[in-house]
């Protein structure tokens, strides 16, 4: 969670205007300004009315798909009640920002060399939860130079908000059928953050859907995780399960994830909207430690030193070095065949974690299988 300035009621104090006195939708139109100049794809604003999602949240919640996701079912409908979750909100400012790092190797070149490691797109640069969280710091102070103190708090993927449904409200774009928001002149590939606040901003008004008839990425998904139209199973999902899932990836899954070590695009990589995904501009997504395109051998050679260094400043580190070596020694159990393969994974086979060795067992039957 990124708290910033406490948040408060909507009430003028002695360094705010009143009400009155605020050409509202004259200073949305600021805001949406500054933070393209803060290096935002787009700024939009919402109201906080997700009564409709919530219904969505309570299902997928009560069908269990949230899988281990302990805090989903924790924080509940607050998800769905910015103002329950920061008092006196009446309007959610959602940014979105390109993350696509420039010059990465092809993803789908990656994904089809087994013994290549895949790490999602995302993850390849410095850790977004910093570059957003300060970047929408900058974007609350200068709201702040402008009218004087007011309630807020900044999110990014770091609290109970349901991002995808605010951020559709605020206008920047369509949940797509992957569950993810999609544009039209930008794909998916970008990161969302949030500012809750107490101003009374006129909200922008939301664009149609674009997805239409298309299933791509449906039938793209490795392990059948979107189970229909819209709808998730976290459980299945493979950036849940290399990421979030604390134990043992169940075996009947294994075989599936590939070579994806940490995340997954396949769902974006099939959209047709995607076609027009950029470049971002952004320096700290730029890819670090040769991670767009390595050998799965070789990251699963490193030590944990070796891994919370080449890790720093990177969402990679959140998972641990166990987790890691989890994930790699799945993709090296589907990489038969490939030289070096064998003897990576017999250099684990008394690993210290009981998860890794159960895994590298697991693997070096793929194996001895084929």
């Amino acid at each position: 969670m990124a708290p910033t300035q406490p948040p408060s009621p909507a009430v003028a104090g002695p360094d705010r205007p009143q009400s009155g006195e605020v050409d509202w939708a004259a200073l949305a139109d600021r805001i949406t300004g500054w933070g393209r100049d803060l290096g935002f794809g787009e700024v939009g604003i919402s109201d906080t009315d997700l009564s409709t999602e919530e219904a969505r949240l309570v299902a997928w919640l009560d069908a269990g798909r949230h899988g281990e996701m302990d805090y989903m079912a924790r924080h509940g409908a607050t998800r769905a009640r910015p103002a329950a979750l920061v008092q006196g909100t009446l309007r959610v400012i959602s940014a979105r920002m390109d993350y696509l790092p420039p010059g990465a190797h092809d993803a789908a070149a990656v994904l089809a060399n087994p013994g290549m490691a895949y790490i999602a797109r995302y993850a390849l640069g410095r850790d977004y939860h910093k570059v957003l969280r300060g970047r929408l710091q900058r974007l609350a102070t200068r709201i702040r130079g402008e009218i004087g103190d007011f309630g807020y708090r900044v999110f990014t993927d770091s609290a109970p908000v349901l991002e995808v449904a605010l951020a559709a409200k605020a206008g920047l774009g369509w949940r797509g059928k992957h569950t993810l928001l999609l544009t039209r002149d930008r794909g998916s590939y970008f990161f969302l953050g949030e500012i809750y606040t107490d101003l009374p901003l006129p909200p922008t008004p939301p664009v149609s859907a674009h997805c239409g008839s298309c299933t791509a990425c449906i039938g793209a998904c490795p392990t059948g995780a979107i189970v229909a139209p819209y709808e998730l199973d976290a459980r299945r999902c493979i950036s849940y399960l290399t990421i979030e899932l604390k134990g043992a990836i169940p075996e009947p899954l294994r075989p599936l994830v590939g070579n994806r070590i940490y995340g997954c695009d396949d769902c974006q990589l099939a959209c047709p909207w995607n076609r027009y995904a950029q470049a971002s501009a952004e320096p700290d997504f730029a890819v670090r430690h040769g991670l767009d395109a390595p050998s799965l051998a070789a990251l699963f050679g490193w030590d944990e030193p070796a891994f919370l260094e080449r890790t720093a400043g990177s969402a990679i580190r959140r998972i641990g070095f166990e987790r890691w070596s989890r994930n790699l020694a799945v993709g090296l159990g589907n990489a038969t065949g490939h030289p070096g393969i064998v003897a990576a994974l017999e250099a684990r086979a008394d690993d210290p974690s009981a998860l890794v060795r159960e895994h590298v067992a697991w693997a070096l039957a793929q194996h001895r299988e084929k």
